[in-house]
C-alpha cells in the first residue's frame, strides 16, 4: 500500500498565521515607503520646474515686476532679409539691420544684469582719436546698459575726461607704447576682466559711432565682416599664404574675412582667442615671420577653426573712403526710405589699405 500523509487542519491554521502576518506587514511597509518616495520625487520635480532648489518661506517671498512686452508676433513664413545671407553654415546668425528686435534683446540682457567691457588702445599719436571715440560711444554704444571703458594708453594724462552716463565707468590703464594688444587683452582677461565684466568688445580707437550699436552684437564669440572683402572670393582674401606661418590659410579654405577692428565675446572666450593669437604671433616672430595685417591675420586664422557664434555684417564697420555704398550696406528707415550711413566709420585709414580709397584729406574734412 502506498504511504498516506495526513493533513491536520487545526495545526495548519496556526502554522500559516505567522506567514500571513509577516506578508501583511511587508506589504504595508512597502506601500508606506513607496508613497513617501513618490511624494518627495513629486515635490522635487515641482521645485525644478519652478526654478527653485529649496523651500521658500512665505514671509520671504518678493514680487518680481516684469514689464509687459508688446510687439508683432514673429512670422515663420516672413524672410527678414532677402538681399543678404542671415545665417552661416554653422548656424550662427549674421546680424543685419532688420533681423532683430532691440527691445526684446535689451530686456533679456537687463535680466542678466550684464556688464560690458569695451577695450580700446590709444598709444602715441592715436591718443588724438580718443575724444571723438568716447563722445560718440556715449551717444550710441550700448545705451541703457552697464559699461566699463578700458582705455589702454602710454599717455594717461592726455585721456579726455568725458561726461559718462549713469552706470558707466572709464578705467585708464597705463601701458608701454610697444605693448602687444593681443597679449595685453589676454593677460587682463585672466587677471581682471573675469571679475568685472561678462562680455568684452575689442575695438580700434580711430573710429567713430554714427548709429546705435547695442546688445544685438553680443554672443560667446563674435567677429565682424570686413567691408572691403564681404563680396570677394576667399582665394582673394588677404589671408597669410606662407605655409611656414602659424596664420597660414590655403586658398581653398576660409569662410569670411573678418576685420580686426571689432571683435569680442564672453570674457573666457576672448581670453582664449587673444592668448592663442599672441602665442602664434610669438612663434612666427621667432622664425622672422611678420604677417602683413598683424593681429587681424591671426584673428582670421583663429576664427576659421573656432567658428564665431555670431557674425556682424559690414554695416557695423564701414569705410567712408570706399567709393560706393551698396544698397545692402545701408540702413533703411521704414517711414521715408531715407538711406542712412553705417553704424561705425573709420576716422583714419592708411591709403594703402584698398585700391579704391578716397584721399585721406577728403575724409578728414568730411
Amino acid at each position: 500500500a502506498g504511504e498516506v500523509t495526513r493533513t491536520h487542519p487545526g495545526k495548519s491554521k496556526y502554522c500559516l498565521l505567522p506567514r500571513v502576518t509577516f506578508l501583511f506587514l511587508l506589504i504595508v511597509t512597502l506601500v508606506f515607503f513607496g508613497y513617501t518616495s513618490l511624494t518627495l520625487r513629486s515635490q522635487k520635480l515641482e521645485s525644478v520646474l519652478a526654478g527653485v532648489s529649496m523651500p521658500v518661506r512665505a514671509d520671504h517671498l518678493q514680487a518680481v515686476n516684469v514689464s509687459r512686452m508688446v510687439y508683432l508676433q514673429p512670422d515663420l513664413l516672413l524672410v527678414s532679409r532677402e538681399d543678404a545671407l542671415v545665417m552661416t553654415p554653422w548656424l550662427a546668425p549674421i546680424v543685419w539691420e532688420g533681423t532683430f528686435n532691440i527691445e526684446i534683446l535689451n530686456e533679456q540682457f537687463w535680466l542678466q544684469n550684464a556688464t560690458i567691457g569695451l577695450t580700446v588702445f590709444a598709444v602715441e599719436k592715436y591718443v588724438e582719436f580718443l575724444t571723438l571715440f568716447l563722445e560718440t560711444a556715449e551717444a550710441y554704444f550700448m545705451v541703457g546698459h552697464r559699461i566699463k571703458y578700458y582705455v589702454f594708453t602710454d599717455q594717461p594724462d592726455d585721456v579726455p575726461l568725458i561726461k559718462l552716463r549713469d552706470g558707466r565707468q572709464m578705467v585708464i590703464i597705463e601701458i608701454q607704447s610697444h605693448a602687444r594688444r593681443m597679449q595685453v587683452i589676454s593677460n587682463f582677461s585672466q587677471e581682471r576682466f573675469l571679475g568685472e565684466a561678462d562680455y568684452l568688445v575689442c575695438m580700434d580707437v580711430d573710429m567713430k559711432f554714427s548709429d546705435h550699436v547695442g546688445v544685438e552684437i553680443l554672443s560667446s564669440l563674435f567677429g565682424t565682416l570686413h567691408p572691403g572683402y564681404y563680396g570677394v572670393k576667399r582665394s582673394n582674401f588677404p589671408y597669410e599664404r606662407r605655409p611656414q606661418s602659424q596664420a597660414y590659410i590655403p586658398e581653398d579654405e576660409g569662410d569670411f574675412y573678418y576685420t580686426g577692428t571689432l571683435f569680442g565675446g564672453s570674457v573666457p572666450e576672448v581670453h582664449r582667442l587673444t592668448k592663442a593669437c599672441h602665442q602664434a604671433i610669438m612663434i612666427d616672430q621667432a622664425s622672422d615671420i611678420e604677417a602683413m595685417w598683424k593681429d587681424e591675420t591671426y584673428l582670421n586664422k583663429y576664427l576659421l577653426h573656432h567658428k564665431p557664434t555670431k557674425v556682424l555684417s559690414p554695416e557695423y564697420m564701414w569705410d567712408k573712403q570706399l567709393l560706393l555704398l551698396p544698397m545692402v550696406m545701408q540702413k533703411v528707415t521704414s517711414d521715408d526710405l531715407i538711406h542712412q550711413p553705417a553704424r561705425l566709420e573709420w576716422c583714419q585709414r592708411p591709403q594703402t589699405a584698398f585700391l579704391w580709397l578716397w584721399p585721406l584729406s577728403e575724409l578728414q574734412g568730411a
